[in-house]
């Protein structure tokens, strides 16, 4: 039909109307075919149609729903009279097609010229707003609804809560949901997806009579990973099988994600392998909860290989999965491949997490020089990419370097968070700079204000132990100068080594006794204690402190045996 219309119009102008003309144009928008409509156009020109307003209007929608604003803006601008349809294909063409700037100015200009918007006009703008993040324009927007007669429209007031919610403004949002008398299943995906009060909501949505769809679902799923509660993702299933849902590709997608993040691999895996159409979204969610475990990265790359036999999409995301369970197996090899892969791929972009999990596997692979070479090549770069080079440097023992990272870092404007000091510490510690680190944590609490956690304590701990500094350390655990006392076993266990090699067996003692409290069932804690005092003489207490680890149990274990063939 299409090609006939095409026939008719270059064979027979003569015979057109604009009745014509409007019915083969909406044959072309029907069937998505640039060039007959362009020909219709042209025809329409010659045929002296050119200030046919209702013609221009549907001309002026094709142009844009083509994408080609351009020519569309052009036909506009050259229409003698325009009533609200021309600037309602206007606006919505810019706001559809992403020239968000563009529609807001063309309200502007409209509103000037005393043209009243409908609610497909402020649906639009409304939605450019949102898209900028515009919360002054979409307030200003707004006031101008409430003036109106379309105060009331749910198209409207479901507009203004996508906007609302995409700036934060949630007292806002709630405000003008209990507001609205007229609420649909769109309204109610807004506020279940936005709302921290989510199955709340959802409860209410269904005491009102509406029907959930698989949109609720997802953002029911995600807010389940939010609290990671696999219970709720599990009843969620249920209920979507109920409302008959189950054979829906974007719910089982989300399903995989959601049983994925919340642990039950197994069931994410079960989904993947039923009738889903596999596609990049099911592969990525699967195979980034792979990342998260160490127990299924066989099975990662059995996905990751399927999706290049099949030729599915890539995205950075995938590969950037596969580089850390690369370094979580510490396989070097796979992922020079994997890297080699991207590199050659015209889907995959090297954002900043991509190149951050590169420098990753390669500093924590003991590859510090190609670590380096990621890192350089990266055209922008965040905290995380500097602390992951310097975390490499100090566990290469190279603490000078780590040292002049972090002060590049620091004149090219990034400030360093609580786990970049962390590596600088432990770099510190390892190598036994005892000076240095002082300066790196006294830096951490007095110039970026960050308070010490547990972690940094036990680094400085373990930094003074090895240097011998054994009264300084203890001082430091018993401050309470804004520092947590709460130290980890390992940090009290490499306390008691260092005490125990330095000959003070006053503090070993204290640091066996506190150990013993924190993991009374450990039997390695009984036997330190024991051999401190063993080591002091005093085999009383030694005696004791075995008959204790009798007393409890924790020497419960099964005796060793040996087989001999």
């Amino acid at each position: 039909m299409a090609a006939y219309g095409e026939n008719l119009i270059v064979s027979k102008p003569y015979l057109l109307d604009p009745s014509l003309y409007l019915k083969a144009l909406k044959l072309c928008s029907y069937q998505n075919v640039e060039k007959q409509f362009v020909l219709i156009h042209g025809n329409s020109v010659t045929n002296g149609f050119v200030s046919n307003l209702h013609l221009n209007n549907s001309l002026i929608n094709l142009y844009a729903r083509q994408g080609d604003v351009k020519h569309a803006r052009k036909l506009f601008d050259r229409i003698p009279q325009r009533d609200v349809c021309s600037w309602r294909v206007m606006v919505s063409g810019f706001s559809r097609c992403g020239y968000h700037r563009d529609a807001l100015l063309l309200f502007r200009q409209m509103r000037q010229e005393g043209v009243r918007a409908d609610m497909y006009i402020y649906g639009s703008v409304l939605k450019s707003c949102k898209d900028l993040g515009c919360l002054r324009e979409g307030m200003q927007i707004h006031g101008c609804v409430e003036k109106g007669k379309v105060v009331g429209n749910l198209v409207v007031r479901s507009a203004l809560l996508c906007l609302y919610a995409r700036c934060g403004k949630m007292k806002d949002v709630r405000l003008l949901f209990d507001s609205m008398k007229q609420r649909d299943l769109f309204t109610w995906n807004i506020m279940i997806s936005a709302c921290d009060t989510s199955f709340g909501l959802f409860h209410l949505m269904l005491a009102e009579g509406k029907k959930p769809d698989c949109i609720t679902f997802e953002s029911l799923f995600r807010a389940s990973i939010q609290v990671n509660c696999l219970e709720m993702v599990s009843e969620l299933h249920g209920f979507a099988i109920k409302m008959g849902l189950e054979r829906s590709n974007a719910l089982i997608r989300s399903l995989i994600d959601a049983y994925g993040k919340c642990g039950s691999l197994a069931s994410a895996k079960k989904l993947f392998e039923g009738p889903i159409r596999r596609d990049l979204i099911s592969c990525t969610a699967l195979i980034t909860s792979f990342a998260q475990e160490n127990n299924f990265t066989s099975d990662a790359f059995d996905i990751f290989k399927e999706m290049i036999l099949m030729r599915t999409q890539m995205d950075e995301v995938v590969v950037s999965s596969m580089l850390k369970i690369c370094t979580t197996i510490s396989s070097i090899s796979i992922g020079r491949q994997i890297h080699s892969f991207a590199l050659k791929s015209s889907q995959i972009r090297f954002d900043v997490a991509l190149s951050n999990s590169l420098i990753d596997m390669y500093a924590k692979s003991g590859e510090i020089e190609d670590a380096v070479l990621a890192f350089e090549e990266m055209k922008e770069k965040d905290v995380r990419s500097w602390t992951s080079l310097i975390s490499g440097y100090g566990r290469h023992g190279n603490v000078k370097k780590a040292i002049d990272l972090y002060n590049r870092m620091q004149h090219e404007g990034t400030k360093p968070n609580d786990v970049t000091f962390l590596a600088l510490l432990s770099a510190c510690s390892h190598t036994g700079e005892t000076e240095l680190g002082w300066k790196v944590f006294n830096a951490m609490i007095n110039k970026y204000g960050i308070k010490a956690r547990e972690e940094h304590l036990s680094c400085i701990v373990d930094m003074l132990a090895r240097g011998g500094n054994l009264e300084e350390a203890y001082e430091l655990i018993r401050s309470k100068n804004g520092i947590t006392t709460n130290l980890s076993s390992s940090a009290w266990g490499a306390f008691l080594d260092a005490c125990r090699r330095h000959g003070n067996m006053q503090l070993s003692e204290v640091a066996a006794a506190q150990l013993l409290s924190m993991e009374p069932k450990k039997p390695v804690n009984y036997i330190n204690l024991a051999s401190v005092y063993a080591d002091t003489g005093d085999w009383d207490n030694a005696l004791k402190t075995r008959r204790l680890m009798k007393e409890s149990g924790s020497c419960n274990k099964a005796a060793g045996y040996s087989i001999v063939y």
